[in-house]
């Protein structure tokens, strides 16, 4: 059986090979942007909006190997309700972890799965509170980690660790960009040999 992730992501691509199972990435054909900026002009709740876009990835890869068990995810981050993405810039992300320096906030993280034209989904969220931090210092660890491309500005794997005081969390993997609890015992139900 093929297994085919859904994403470019480079993190979720580093998790899926930790397992140790043949698997080709694929980059999901729909246009991502324009689909967040229509579920969230309908309202979408921040948890809807990240399974909705893990379903549309899925479903859109699935479409085209209708026999592969084909996997994929989205990660977003609220702060009392406001959706905070990836920040594309530093300054962004100096902003936006001023904004959340002492506070705590949700790290949604879902991932869906297709196979045969069914769709199942999980959801993880992590509950984490930011120290609170100096411009200079958020300055200081923007320069270090680059963390452009990551939800909430911050790569909890590297030195994004050290901005936080608290984190609660099922499974802390999801943090990366897929909760590896939930995948492995998804993908050993659909046969795959996961030690």
């Amino acid at each position: 059986m093929e297994l085919i992730l859904a994403s470019t992501s480079p993190y979720r691509r580093q998790q899926l090979e930790r397992l140790g199972l043949s698997f080709r990435a694929v980059a999901p054909p729909f246009d991502e942007e324009n689909a967040k900026g229509r579920l969230q002009r309908l309202g979408t709740s921040p948890r809807d909006l990240a399974e909705r876009l893990a379903t549309l990835k899925v479903e859109s890869v699935a479409a085209t190997f209708p026999d592969a068990v084909v996997i994929g995810g989205d990660q977003l981050v609220s702060l009392d309700g406001e959706i905070l993405g990836k920040p594309g810039t530093a300054e962004f992300a100096v902003e936006q972890l001023l904004r959340m320096a002492g506070r705590a906030h949700d790290l949604i993280t879902s991932f869906a799965a297709a196979h045969r034209g069914e769709t199942r989904l999980h959801t993880d969220v992590t509950t984490l509170r930011m120290r609170p931090l100096t411009r200079a210092e958020v300055e200081r660890y923007v320069a270090a980690d680059s963390p452009l491309d990551c939800a909430g500005s911050y790569k909890i794997e590297s030195r994004g660790i050290a901005l936080f005081d608290e984190i609660r969390s099922a499974d802390q993997t999801a943090i990366t960009g897929l909760p590896m609890v939930a995948l492995t015992t998804l993908l050993r139900d659909l046969g795959f040999s996961v030690p």
